[in-house]
């Protein structure tokens, strides 16, 4: 896993819509996450509308979110670029949604899963990386983003989020 500390790698990435967003679009937030998901995988699919409902809160309070999907599209057409912007759409999901077809921005930010959260805090360093949540497919705990939201909780308060985390568990990312 990165190391806590660490500087947000920068991106610039197209949207499911065809416009560019960078890392330097969220610069005035006072935290950015930083979500690797993609379309089909099970895990996605389970917490989905979760993070939605998480993403929809989180907004709100002045947290920058962003998602990214890295996987080989040509394998995977279900994660193509006109996939996800269904995939946007039937979700609920208002952040924006990128799509890295080179994997380099997957590849900066070390991310192994889907979906895989790295949270920044205002100076885009790295406060949280791990799991939304100890939810999964098939299992009967519920979707709640409990581990995200307590670390998005303290950065908003101020308050030190605890270095204990549990990696992302998902499918792993499709490289080409």
């Amino acid at each position: 896993m990165v190391s806590l500390g660490t500087l947000a790698p920068s991106f610039a990435l197209p949207d499911t819509e065809g416009k560019t967003v960078s890392l330097n679009d969220f610069e005035n937030a006072p935290g950015l996450l930083v979500i690797f998901l993609c379309n089909h995988c099970p895990y996605v699919v389970h917490v989905r509308s979760g993070l939605a409902a998480l993403a929809k809160d989180y907004l709100a309070k002045g947290i920058a979110i962003v998602g990214i999907n890295a996987n080989d599209a040509k394998k995977y057409p279900a994660d193509s670029p006109a996939k996800m912007k269904e995939e946007k759409r039937l979700a609920g999901y208002l952040f924006p949604y990128l799509y890295d077809e080179t994997q380099c921005v997957a590849r900066a930010y070390e991310a192994a899963c889907t979906p895989d959260f790295y949270l920044f805090d205002r100076n885009l360093k790295l406060v949280y990386r791990g799991q939304m949540d100890s939810s999964r497919p098939g299992s009967s705990t519920p979707v709640t983003g409990s581990d995200l939201r307590q670390a998005m909780d303290a950065l908003l308060a101020g308050r030190p989020i605890s270095p204990d985390q549990r990696p992302s568990v998902g499918c792993s990312i499709k490289w080409k």
